[in-house]
Formats: C-alpha cells, sequence, structure tokens
C-alpha cells in the first residue's frame, strides 16, 4: 500500500510571479486577438512551465503557469500543477486554492481529488483530507491505498475509532497484514485498550511465529503499560525459539536489574555479550556509560572489564572492540593494559586518529617523552593536519630539553588552530616555558600573556610568569600581583609562596619575603627543595643574619643546588646576585 500525502522537501523559495499584486506597466503592448496566436503562446508557456518543474525551478514554473491561466482559464491540469508547486514551496493556502478549483473543474479525475487531499492535509485539515479518500473509496472500492489513506487522516484527525473501524474494513480485504495490524494496535493503545492491541499483535505471530519482531513489539506494549510479568514471558518465548537472542536477554537483564536480582542481571547480561551475532556497535553503545560510572561507582570498574572482555572475544577482529577495552583500563588508570589494547586496536585499523590520540595521552600520563615523541612524530606524519599530534610533539621534546623543537611542533599546532579552548591555553603556556629556557624572554613573555587571555585563573602559569620576570627583575610589580593571584587560586602551595617570597626579595621587602619563604618551608617538600633553601640564605642575609644565611645555603647545596655563585657565597659569606 502506498500514502498519497505528498512529502514536502523544498523550502524557502520566495513567490513573486504569481502572488505579488499587478503592477504598472511601463511600456503599451500590442493585444493578440488571433485565437490561433493566444493558443500557440499558452502552450509554449504551459510546456515551459513543465520544463521549469522538471529542472527543480519552481519559481519560475510558477510564474509561467500563472501566465498561461491568464490566456486559458479553462484548463483544470495548471490549477493541479500550481497546487503542487505550492505545496512544495510551503505556501499551503495557495496550494489548498488551487487544488479545490482543479477537482471542482473536473471531479472525475482521480490525481486532482488526491491533490486535493494533500492540500487539506498540509493545512492540518484532516476530516476534509479524510473525506476526498472516502469518496475515492466510494468510487473506487478496489483500491485498498484509498482506504488506508482515509483511516490514516482519520487517525490523524484524532479521530481513533473511526480510524479503527476503517482499518478493520480494510482488513477484511487485506487479510493479516503487519501495516494494518501496526496501526491498529497503535490506535487501541491510544485508547487504553491494552488487551485488545496485543490481541492485535498477536495475530501477527500467529500469522507467522517464526518472527521474532512480533514478539519484540508485543513486549514493548506490555513494558509501556507496566505488564511486566507478561513481557517477560514474551523474552521466555523468544529464547525459548533462539537461546542466545541479545535483545530478549537484555529485556529480561533489565528486568532482573529493576528487582534487584544482580545475579540474574549479570547472567542475562553476560550470556548477551557473549553472542558475536550481537551487534558490536549495540555492545559499545551499552557499555560506554561505564566510562562516567567509573568515576562514582568503583564497582563499575570490575563490571565493565568484564564487559569488555567479552566484546573483545566475541569480536577479535574488531578494532573498536580493543579501543574501548583500552579506554576503559584508562578510566581505571590501569595505564599498561590501556596501552596494550590501544595499540592492538591500532593494529587492525589504524585510521582512528581518536585512538592515536589516547595512546599519546597514555604516554604522557607514563612520563616517558621518548616513547611520545616517536609516537607524536608516527601521528603527525599521517595526520598532519591534527592540533593534538603537533601539541603532544611539543610536550615531549620539552620534556627532553629539545626547546627550539618543542617551539616549532607547538607553533605548528598554533597554525592549525583547530584546538580545544583549554590546550590553546597550554600550547601558549608551554611556549612560553620553552622561550624562557632558550633566552627568547619577549616571545616567552607574549605567550604567557596570551595563555592568561584564554586561562586567566591559571595558577601554573601565573606562578611561571611572575618568577621569570623576577629572575630577570622585570615588571616586577606586575610580577608580584601574578604571583599573589596564584596564592589566592592556590593559597597551600609552598612553590606559589617561595616564587612570591622572591618576588618580595627582589622588590627589597626583605621582613615580607621572610614571612613568606618561612610558611612555604613549613611544607617538607620545601624543606627538601634546593632553590627554596638557597632563597632563604639570600633573604636571610639581607635581614642580616650572616651564620643562619651560610648554614642555608650549605642545606641548598648538599641538596644538590648548582646555582651559579652558590659555592663564593658559602666560601665568602656573602650574598652574590
Amino acid at each position: 500500500m502506498r500514502v498519497f500525502l505528498t512529502v514536502i522537501g523544498v523550502a524557502g523559495i520566495l513567490i513573486t510571479g504569481a502572488c505579488s499584486g499587478p503592477k504598472k506597466a511601463l511600456h503599451h503592448t500590442a493585444v493578440i486577438k488571433d485565437p490561433a496566436v493566444l493558443e500557440q503562446r499558452a502552450d509554449s508557456l504551459f510546456f515551459a512551465a513543465q520544463r521549469s518543474k522538471m529542472l527543480g525551478d519552481f519559481r519560475t514554473a510558477i510564474t509561467q503557469y500563472s501566465d498561461y491561466l491568464r490566456l486559458n482559464k479553462n484548463n483544470p491540469t495548471a490549477y493541479y500543477e500550481l497546487a503542487r508547486l505550492f505545496m512544495e514551496v510551503q505556501n499551503p493556502g495557495y496550494a489548498l486554492g488551487f487544488a479545490r478549483r482543479a477537482a471542482s473543474m473536473d471531479p472525475d479525475n482521480h490525481w486532482f481529488q488526491i491533490t486535493l487531499a494533500d492540500a487539506f492535509a498540509v493545512n492540518e485539515q484532516f476530516d476534509s483530507a479524510a473525506a476526498v479518500f472516502d469518496k475515492l473509496t466510494a468510487r473506487y472500492p478496489e483500491n485498498e491505498d484509498y482506504l488506508y489513506n482515509k483511516a490514516m487522516f482519520l487517525a490523524k484527525a484524532n479521530k481513533p475509532a473511526s480510524a479503527l473501524a476503517v482499518f478493520s474494513q480494510l482488513e477484511k480485504k487485506t487479510g493479516v497484514v503487519e501495516e494494518v495490524i501496526y496501526q491498529k494496535q497503535r490506535l487501541l493503545l491510544k485508547m487504553s485498550q491494552v488487551d485488545a492491541a496485543a490481541t492485535e499483535i498477536r495475530k501477527l505471530i500467529d500469522n507467522n511465529p517464526q518472527e521474532l519482531r512480533y514478539y519484540f513489539l508485543l513486549a514493548e506494549v506490555y513494558d509501556a503499560n507496566d505488564r511486566t510479568a507478561d513481557a517477560i514471558a514474551i523474552y521466555n518465548d523468544v529464547l525459548r525459539k533462539d537461546p542466545d537472542n541479545a535483545r530478549a536477554l537484555l529485556g529480561l537483564a533489565t528486568y532482573a536489574k529493576k528487582s534487584g536480582d544482580k545475579a540474574g542481571y549479570w547472567a542475562y547480561l553476560t550470556r548477551a555479550f557473549a553472542n558475536p551475532t550481537y551487534s558490536i556497535d549495540e555492545k559499545v553503545a551499552y557499555v560506554y556509560p561505564y566510562l562516567q560510572m567509573m568515576q562514582l561507582d568503583s564497582t563499575k570498574v570490575e563490571e565493565g572489564l568484564e564487559l569488555t572482555s567479552l566484546i573483545v572475544n566475541a569480536h577479535p577482529k574488531e578494532a573498536k572492540a580493543y579501543a574501548l577495552r583500552g579506554d576503559m583500563f584508562s578510566q581505571a588508570d590501569m595505564l599498561d593494559s590501556a596501552q596494550q589494547n590501544y595499540t592492538k586496536a591500532l593494529s587492525l585499523d589504524s585510521s582512528r586518529f581518536s585512538v592515536w590520540y589516547q595512546l599519546m595521552w597514555i604516554y604522557s600520563r607514563k612520563e616517558d617523552p621518548n616513547a611520545l615523541l616517536a609516537l607524536s612524530n608516527t601521528v603527525t606524519d599521517k595526520f598532519p593536519k591534527e592540533f593534538m599530534g603537533y601539541y603532544f610533539k611539543g610536550v615531549a621534546s620539552f620534556l627532553l630539553q629539545q626547546y627550539p623543537a618543542a617551539i616549532g611542533a607547538l607553533n605548528k599546532a598554533l597554525e592549525i588552530g583547530n584546538g580545544e579552548k583549554k590546550f590553546m591555553a597550554d600550547v601558549q603556556s608551554l611556549l612560553g616555558d620553552a622561550y624562557h629556557a632558550t633566552g627568547q624572554h619577549l616571545q616567552s613573555d607574549s605567550s604567557y600573556e596570551k595563555a592568561l587571555l584564554l586561562r586567566p585563573d591559571d595558577a601554573l602559569v601565573l606562578n611561571n610568569y611572575s618568577y621569570y620576570l623576577s629572575l630577570r627583575g622585570e615588571n616586577l610589580v606586575h610580577a608580584a600581583e601574578m604571583s599573589k593571584r596564584s596564592l589566592d587560586l592556590e593559597p597551600e602551595s609552598p612553590t606559589y609562596m617561595d616564587t612570591y617570597a622572591w618576588i618580595l626579595f627582589r622588590q627589597d621587602k626583605f621582613e615580607d619575603a621572610r614571612h613568606w619563604i618561612e610558611k612555604a618551608l613549613q611544607f617538607p617538600e620545601a624543606q627538601q627543595n634546593p632553590n627554596v633553601l638557597e632563597h632563604y640564605g639570600d633573604i636571610l642575609f639581607n635581614l642580616k643574619d650572616v651564620t643562619k644565611a651560610v648554614e642555608y645555603w650549605q642545606k641548598a647545596k648538599d641538596k644538590g643546588a648548582t646555582s651559579v655563585g652558590l659555592v663564593r657565597k658559602i666560601a665568602e659569606k656573602k650574598y652574590i646576585q
């Protein structure tokens, strides 16, 4: 059966030629009185309109048909064509007007009647559309499509009982047909007649007991109406026919979970996942939420890993199975296993940048810059337009103290420029560090400023930028403001306390500097940091406590401090800048 209602697919065309008001003529035109010439010109306009319509130029076609009607108002086909065109350009009012005219001029033409029904429908006058098909059904009683459309429009007119009666009339003619039964059960559910709807679906099952779709349709009806026991019975019927049916197993797993039967839930779920005929995409979609749940519930880690193990066993040649398992291990912070699964996924399908990205992320988390550099070189060769490949290449090069290479990779990432905002800020921050390491201070300062524009409350950038300014003795007021801001953001950081103390020292605010450096030294990690110890010695010397200053300079040396002049400070017992 076919529904005749036209699907409107073309929108947004402005109608001017047929809908605008009369225009004042700029020139007088000769009046054609010869009927033969008029007929010839009209025919020319009609066929031109047909060509424009076939080419999809609906605006021009409407204008040409309208011009044709000025010469020949008695051709119903022109009104019919204009009705169809106005439906195409989504002007339902005009469509209905022209459709009425065509249908009234030639009431025996069933195409004109169908167009009138379509026009009523696009104007949401579904009762009237149904009435048109009622007349067509009376005229063509053998046509099942007309009866079907009458029922459909009655349903759209919110007359479910009337629509149901027509579908039942149609069923007597066609026998048990899936589409008719489906529409009947849908109407019965709308009328809250669940058992009657189920009876309709059982007709399909009785007619074709091997078609499992019908069982699932019935189970959905029961489930939607809280008839849990009936739905479970249907799923068990399916399993008697197909013991490994994944959809039935998942349905039963859902009910077991709702009832608190964890063992039953897990048993049904694992049976479904072990089935290799159950779509891997559906399995992935089912398991993916575990990646979020694992953050809130540690018990989900074991479940997620077991499910991904079943997916891998059922689909050993599918890269996405290993990629998902890698994601699961990564989320659980089991980095070696994550790396192994991502590598396996890439051996099966190396075209997925997302997997390469995850593997680079793993190497960065494992602090393995050599492996990260080798991998990122492969990625940038394979995916030269991917921002993150160059970002990780820059990270690896920086960690290996290959600063010019880091600068090159990071600037390439900026040139590509399609990274997330948070990573763009990271690139600028790391560029600031790399430029500082190579003595390019203007570029370093510029990069830090750009990073802070993107992420103004990045405590690490505020600290590093302010510290490097203090080392150069430049812009110390701005350095102090940034350093204090980093402490406002992370008040328990001894590193940031040390930076702030050092900036105060460079401003000759020795007592304030002592206050902050001693706050830092209350933390064990600061007591082991040679730079902090040396800074404390410098501050103490400028506060005239030479003995204690030398003591802390010596402690700094013992902890591995290698700053220029430290040995002279100890030997000469004086501060050397």
